[in-house]
């Protein structure tokens, strides 16, 4: 099922972004994935950024499962053209002539979960958030949990990191709240009740999504892409 926003929220006059609660889920969370390609999957090639989840305990472990299709819904092992790792801690110390064209190259960036302050916190040292306006007219910003909420105006931590504590949580690219996981087992916290608490304490809308739900944004028109559950709230 799709449903389509009436209001465009965006700050980006054109680009081209997949906001995953869990990853491609079902098959209109992949046919919206196809839309925005322009082509069949296997006909993409793909980067896919770990960053977030070294700062969960396990990361590394977790880091490998996601990336052999062994954790989770499809995402990395969802039969790419090609597949490479970039991974935004070693950006600084490589010259951007290695990896700014392999970027600027790829079809799709698939950004994984874990820790929104430290991902957001690497999107910006290495100097990825600066080239994603350039960089989304083209390619396809695909995002899971934590990988999507970066995008937006609220993000979340778990604390597992030592960064300085005015790091920002998120890149505020898009202006809204995604708020992944809804009524999920594993998060007894994402409750409907306690996101619509957390939501009306927030100035800007929110999107409540579970597993089976995505967010398409395209040239700043948003839709829901849905065969579960999702709410929005305004304030």
């Amino acid at each position: 099922m799709k449903t389509g926003s009436a209001i465009s929220w965006s700050k980006q006059a054109t680009m081209k972004v997949l906001l995953t609660s869990a990853g491609i889920s079902n098959t209109s969370i992949h046919n919206a994935l196809v839309d925005l390609l322009g082509k069949p999957v296997a006909e993409a090639s793909a980067l896919f950024i770990p960053t977030a989840i070294y700062a969960l305990p396990g990361g590394t472990d977790i880091a490998r499962r996601v990336i052999n299709g062994s954790l989770g819904d499809p995402f990395c092992e969802l039969g790419w053209k090609s597949l490479g790792v970039l991974e935004l801690t070693s950006l600084l110390s490589i010259k951007q002539a290695l990896w700014v064209p392999m970027l600027e190259g790829t079809d799709a960036l698939l950004v994984g979960g874990g820790d929104c302050q430290y991902l957001a916190y690497w999107m910006q040292h290495s100097g990825l958030a600066d080239l994603l306006p350039s960089l989304l007219h083209k390619m396809v910003y695909v995002g899971l949990s934590a990988g999507s909420m970066v995008m937006t105006r609220f993000g979340t931590t778990y604390g597992h990191h030592i960064l300085p504590a005015e790091s920002s949580k998120s890149l505020g690219l898009l202006d809204f709240a995604l708020h992944p996981h809804l009524d999920h087992e594993w998060f007894p916290e994402n409750s409907l009740a306690n996101l619509e608490k957390l939501a009306a304490a927030l100035p800007m809308p929110s999107y409540m999504i579970d597993d089976q739900t995505a967010i398409k944004v395209t040239d700043g028109a948003i839709e829901v892409i849905s065969e579960g559950h999702w709410k929005l709230f305004t304030p």
